[in-house]
């Protein structure tokens, strides 16, 4: 878990899939500057976790909920975190939620995937992420690279595949509480048609042009820039 800034005012932060609450390194100082006490979390089998070659969704939204002792004014979860703060909102009760990246597919229709092809790619995936191959992502810098490749290098295939093993999803409904998409522009997992069908189901959806999948990284001003606009508009 990561702490920035003080106070009562609370932005939970939900990372990602291999990825860890120091991802979060710069969003994190950011919301401090704006008053927040920004809390990141370590999700199952992420970062300083512990491990569960027997994880649920319900593990995942567990270790979520355990982190803040009052409902938060803002939580973000980007793309795995996305889906899980989906689901931890009932017991959280933010007074604002934003989902970086994510489209929100609904439960699966096809063809369950083994556990033994999840976990080559689930492998193949942590092997990848090495800062000396991260750094050839455009406008990443030196400390993304490497908050990204110690985080990977920490990540426990076994955990990951039980969550995916277990998890089919589920269908999205109209937000319960004021909610922001936040996808990168080109997105591979947001595309047009389905940020108009988020945003005719109640959502809020905005882009930032030129980011990757981790919206923030080298695009920090942009990525604040849309939260502050969606706060600001009340």
């Amino acid at each position: 878990m990561r702490t920035w800034g003080s106070g009562d005012r609370v932005a939970l932060l939900v990372h990602g899939m291999l990825g860890a609450a120091s991802q979060y390194h710069e969003v994190g100082p950011a919301l401090a500057a704006r008053g927040y006490r920004a809390v990141a979390v370590d999700l199952p089998g992420h970062g300083d976790a512990p491990r569960d070659p027997g994880a649920t969704m319900d593990l995942f939204v567990d270790a979520v909920v355990s982190v803040v002792d009052t409902p938060p004014a803002l939580a973000i979860g980007h793309s795995l975190g996305a889906i899980v703060l989906s689901h931890a909102l009932p017991r959280l009760r933010p007074g604002r939620a934003v989902y970086v990246d994510v489209p929100f597919a609904g439960p699966s229709t096809g063809p369950r995937v083994s556990a033994a092809e999840l976990r080559e790619r689930f492998t193949a995936s942590r092997a990848a992420r090495t800062v000396e191959r991260l750094a050839t992502r455009p406008d990443w810098s030196a400390e993304d690279c490497r908050v990204e490749a110690e985080a990977a290098a920490r990540f426990d295939v076994d955990t990951a595949v039980a969550l995916e093993r277990s998890y089919v999803g589920h269908a999205v409904e109209r937000p319960a509480v004021p909610s922001l998409v936040v996808r990168a522009d080109p997105s591979r997992y947001v595309s047009p048609e389905r940020a108009r069908e988020l945003e005719e189901m109640g959502f809020w959806v905005r882009s930032v042009p030129g980011a990757g999948h981790s919206v923030w990284y080298g695009h920090l001003d942009e990525f604040m820039g849309v939260l502050d606009e969606w706060l600001g508009a009340g």
